[in-house]
């Protein structure tokens, strides 16, 4: 006898409403000791991503900073969870070292970096000149690298610390109209791997997040249709959207030292996405 499917169509998945919900627990579902009174600082933190890494850090107890260029969004979250702003442009790497130097004097130290900040702005491969060029990769990695610069000294004078870098799986599935981004990206691959090596004698880890199709306020103003939601549910292994809290604990465990054994690391948050 053949034995009957629990679901007879894995479509019938997505009109089970607690296919989403039901993955998104409270931040502080899980308390990892070792985040209370952690010193944790976050770029690009005011919108997206960026606002949920910082709500889940607070939740843990941890002392929170975070820079953006959004003020009102910024003023917002920081009055609403208790974080502190700060009003930087990352583009300005004068600013930013700035930035960190008065955030690590403040907080007597930064032990956990969060690389957030990015924008994975579209644009046509015959178009782009050398200055939109060097801008997207400005955008997308080159403060990735001098922030994990600005407080490699820091962290090393306190025996340790953890820098979260974040890529993307677009570079994985070579997505069109997205060069800049996606070669970005990649380069983030590469720099993960240099500085857990460099870094690793000194007791600072160096690990990278690898968001998939990650559901944000952007993504849905700019580009979610119902047919690309639909396209992603089918390529990913598992039914359901991914939102911005489940990289939110990805970021919580790799600055927990509960992942005190991992380094140079990709860490996949992408429902399988990337096995197709």
């Amino acid at each position: 006898m053949q034995q009957k499917s629990m679901f007879r169509d894995w479509r019938l998945l997505y009109s089970i409403p607690l296919c989403n919900t039901a993955m998104n627990t409270p931040h502080d579902s899980v308390k990892y000791r070792s985040l209370e009174n952690r010193s944790v600082l976050i770029t690009g933190g005011a919108s997206g991503i960026g606002a949920s890494l910082v709500e889940a850090f607070v939740a843990q107890g941890s002392r929170v900073s975070f820079l953006d260029v959004d003020v009102p969004a910024g003023t917002e979250l920081s009055a609403r969870t208790g974080a502190t702003f700060m009003n930087c442009d990352l583009l300005d790497i004068a600013a930013l070292r700035a930035a960190i130097r008065a955030v690590e004097a403040a907080q007597q130290g930064i032990a956990v970096l969060v690389n957030n900040a990015g924008k994975d702005d579209r644009q046509e491969f015959k178009s782009i000149e050398p200055e939109a060029w060097r801008r997207l990769l400005a955008l997308n990695l080159d403060h990735q690298f001098f922030a994990s610069q600005a407080v490699s000294a820091g962290m090393a004078a306190q025996a340790g610390g953890s820098i979260i870098m974040m890529g993307s799986v677009s570079w994985m599935r070579g997505r069109p109209g997205m060069a800049g981004y996606t070669t970005a990206k990649s380069a983030i691959n590469g720099l993960t791997r240099t500085l857990a090596r460099e870094l690793g004698p000194s007791g600072v880890r160096v690990n990278c997040i690898v968001p998939g199709a990650i559901l944000t306020e952007r993504q849905r103003k700019l580009w979610l249709t119902p047919e690309l939601d639909a396209q992603f549910l089918e390529l990913q292994s598992l039914k359901f959207r991914l939102t911005a809290q489940h990289v939110a604990k990805m970021a919580l465990f790799l600055g927990s030292d509960e992942s005190a054994g991992c380094t140079g690391a990709n860490f996949m948050v992408d429902a399988g996405l990337t096995q197709n």
